[in-house]
């Protein structure tokens, strides 16, 4: 008995250990913090270097603009695009970052820029 005590204790931990390092929290805060450090002509690899790995499997994703979490609006396990904060490359090259760049970047390119495809909603009422 006292071994199924200590396999469950065991896997407790284990379990808070595991929830412990996806705490939103503290990627938000590592990011920030990263952000810093980051300076125009970076590039993929120096910024990948600094910062990690960017979001990945969102639909607002594209290949030279990435996205890293900063904000924790829900906790609900999704990541959206007002929780996370852009990086802007050009022929591979860091050109800017923030929500603002981003914005002020796209409005000047949006005839260049091809839109993001996302999928239509499934009609639930059927």
């Amino acid at each position: 008995m006292k071994c199924l005590y200590a396999a469950v204790i065991l896997a407790l931990l284990g379990c808070f250990a595991g929830c412990a390092s996806i705490n939103p929290y503290k990627i938000a805060e590592k990011n920030v913090n990263n952000a810093k450090n980051l300076r125009v002509g970076m590039t993929k690899a120096e910024v990948l270097t600094l910062m990690g790995e960017p979001v990945k499997d969102e639909s607002f994703n594209q290949p030279d603009v990435w996205y890293y979490y900063h904000d924790c609006n829900w906790l609900d396990g999704f990541i959206t695009r007002e929780e996370c904060f852009p990086l802007v490359f050009k022929n591979g090259t860091l050109i800017g970052w923030g929500n603002r760049f981003y914005n002020h970047w796209h409005l000047q390119n949006k005839d260049r820029i091809p839109e993001v495809e996302v999928p239509p909603a499934e009609n639930k009422g059927k």
